[in-house]
């Protein structure tokens, strides 16, 4: 089957997260877009926590994920350690994606 290269945001939202060796991280909580320029910018994921409670939320740069569509899985090169101290955020506190402060700060990690 030949790959894609356009999937509904609605298909990836709930997909695990998993890492290369196949560890899971979490699952995609919600895909944020730029409206001005019509690209995807992040996919938030969602780690630890139980049943939903105390999740702590991680914007990872579209371009450091991979989608694997037979699997339904999102795949990142990190491990569990570098997820953890990651800059994240929790469900009732959401930065602001557009601001160059929170860009730089996501965008120097995930170099």
């Amino acid at each position: 089957m030949k790959d894609r290269t356009t999937l509904s945001a609605k298909s990836l939202i709930g997909d695990k997260v998993v890492n290369r060796k196949g560890d899971k991280l979490g699952s995609v909580e919600e895909i944020m877009i730029d409206v001005h320029t019509g690209t995807v910018s992040y996919a938030v994921l969602s780690f630890g926590g139980f049943l939903g409670l105390g999740d702590k939320l991680f914007a990872l740069p579209w371009r450091s994920i991979a989608v694997d569509e037979v699997n339904q899985t999102v795949v990142v090169d990190m491990s569990k350690e570098q997820l953890e101290n990651a800059p994240g955020f929790d469900k009732s506190h959401w930065p602001d994606f557009a601001s160059p402060e929170h860009r730089e700060v996501i965008d120097s990690y995930y170099r």
